[in-house]
C-alpha cells in the first residue's frame, strides 16, 4: 500500500507493514520512520506517540480498506445472499502474498494492545464494527427477502461471527506460516453460511 504522499500518509502506510510483519509492540518509532523515510522530527511533528500513530492507523485502514471492498465485483450481485456469499469468497480471492501482507492490522494490534492501550482497542473495535455493520445490512436484506426472521441468530450477530472466523483464520495462518489453513476456515463459513439460508432448514430462522 506504499504510495507518494505526505509524511503521514507514508507513517501510516509503513504502519500497515510493520505492524502486520512484527506486531505493535516489535514496532519502533524509529523502524517506522526507517520504513516510511521520514524524519523523527517529522513523526513528532503528525503524533504524539507511537499509540497515536496506531489510532490513527486503525482510521486510515477502515479508510484504505472500506474503499478496497466497496469497488469490488460481489456488490453487483442483485440477490444479497449472493452478496454475502461473494464477500466471503472475495476475502478468500485475496490471501495471496506474504502472511503479513493479507492479515489484518487492527486484528493484529487488538490482539496485543486490548488491555494496556484502551484507545488503541477502542480504535480496533471501532474499525471491526464498522467493517461487520456492512456486511449485516446485506445478511439482513437477505433474511427479509426469504422470510427469515431474527429468533436464533441475528443478522448482526452472523456478521460478527463473519468476523471472527477471519481473525481466527488469520491467527492460524499466522502460526502455520501460510494461507492454506485460512482459506479452509473461509470455506467452513461459506458452507455455514449456505446452511443457515437453506429452506429444508428449520433452524435459519424461518
Amino acid at each position: 500500500m506504499a504510495r507518494a504522499g505526505s509524511a503521514r500518509e507514508k507513517l501510516l502506510d509503513a504502519a500497515f507493514a510493520l505492524i502486520r510483519a512484527q506486531g505493535f509492540s516489535a514496532t519502533s518509532v524509529d523502524d517506522l520512520c526507517a520504513r516510511a523515510g521520514v524524519t523523527k522530527g517529522a513523526f513528532f511533528h503528525h503524533f504524539r506517540s507511537k499509540d497515536d500513530l496506531a489510532v490513527a492507523a486503525a482510521q486510515h485502514w477502515s479508510d484504505v480498506t472500506g474503499a478496497f471492498f466497496a469497488a469490488a465485483d460481489y456488490h453487483r450481485h442483485d440477490d444479497p445472499l449472493e452478496r454475502v456469499l461473494g464477500y466471503l469468497a472475495f476475502r478468500k480471492d485475496i490471501l495471496r502474498g506474504d502472511v503479513a501482507e493479507f492479515t489484518c492490522l487492527v486484528g493484529t494490534m487488538v490482539q496485543e494492545a486490548y488491555g494496556s492501550h484502551p484507545a488503541i482497542r477502542e480504535a480496533c473495535d471501532a474499525s471491526i464494527s464498522t467493517h461487520a455493520e456492512k456486511v449485516e445490512a446485506d445478511i439482513a436484506a437477505a433474511m427479509a427477502a426469504r422470510g427469515m426472521a431474527e429468533t436464533e441468530w441475528t443478522a448482526r450477530g452472523l456478521a460478527l461471527h463473519t468476523q471472527a472466523v477471519l481473525q481466527g483464520a488469520f491467527i492460524l495462518a499466522k502460526a502455520k506460516g501460510g494461507a492454506d489453513i485460512a482459506a479452509e476456515s473461509i470455506d467452513h463459513l461459506i458452507r455455514y453460511v449456505k446452511l443457515l439460508f437453506d429452506p429444508r432448514n428449520d433452524k435459519g430462522g424461518r
